[in-house]
């Protein structure tokens, strides 16, 4: 009744769906790995974010590696603006995703060490090799909050490190390369300046991270694992089908009674 399952065609229709299950399978938990991670991440941001400030000295020193677990912590920090060793950093979007610069400010504390404070974003000059227009910093003694962020990398951020950039330009945020730049001690990672606010709001300030959104991810999962459940269903369908393709098809077959006899 069912010996077509042993021609080749079916053979390699079952072995396809087979295959596709535990495949399936395994993209509905990748995906539902990723919703549980954007979770995590949510539940980080925020609980950061609401976090009492604590001195920058409290979540990182010279050579520090800042850890996931501090990401946009909020610290403080108090000291003067170095802007003589200002920076840019090259190819960074604002709010409206216009590409610029963002500020990088050497910020030295009272105890002689360097906070990199990244005081937002400014629009690019005609000419991409000319340091743009920068509104200078408060001067004299100030105190800053910001969300305490890692240094960047190739590896994390997609960015290459290009090399004969025009002075005082980056593409990436490493406090080891401005330690050399400065011959001073400088705290790991950076912060993104929240307080004070700048005046007529140049430098644009850096948005908070998103950590509302969960993205579709629980809905990708679930989506696999309904294709999972469809792949069997499909096949027993095909089968039932094929069984009464060919007992319609032997039904209708002449039988030896019906073939004329030769003349």
């Amino acid at each position: 009744m069912y010996r077509f399952l042993l021609s080749r065609q079916w053979v390699i229709l079952t072995l396809l769906a087979l295959v596709l299950i535990p495949v399936m399978v395994e993209l509905g938990f990748w995906q539902l790995h990723r919703h549980e991670h954007r979770v995590a991440q949510n539940t980080l941001i925020a609980d950061n974010l609401e976090a009492k400030p604590v001195p920058a000295t409290d979540l990182t020193s010279p050579g520090h590696t800042v850890p996931r677990s501090d990401y946009w912590r909020r610290v403080t920090a108090t000291g003067t603006y170095d802007t003589a060793h200002e920076v840019v950093v090259r190819r960074r979007t604002n709010a409206d995703d216009q590409v610029g610069f963002h500020v990088l400010t050497p910020l030295v504390t009272n105890d002689g060490q360097v906070l990199l404070v990244n005081r937002g974003w400014v629009p690019a000059a005609s000419d991409q090799t000319a340091f743009p227009k920068v509104p200078a910093p408060p001067k004299g003694r100030v105190t800053v909050v910001g969300r305490l962020m890692a240094d960047e990398t190739t590896g994390e951020s997609g960015i290459k490190d290009l090399k004969g950039l025009p002075p005082r330009q980056t593409m990436l945020i490493d406090s080891k390369q401005q330690a050399e730049e400065l011959g001073r001690k400088v705290l790991g990672g950076y912060v993104e300046l929240t307080s004070p606010e700048p005046k007529d709001g140049v430098p644009e300030p850096i948005g908070a991270p998103d950590h509302d959104s969960i993205g579709p991810h629980m809905a990708y999962a679930v989506q696999w694992w309904l294709f999972t459940a469809g792949v069997p269903a499909g096949w027993w369908i095909l089968v039932r089908r094929e069984r009464r393709d060919r007992e319609a098809a032997a039904q209708t077959a002449p039988s030896d009674e019906d073939v004329p006899a030769p003349a």
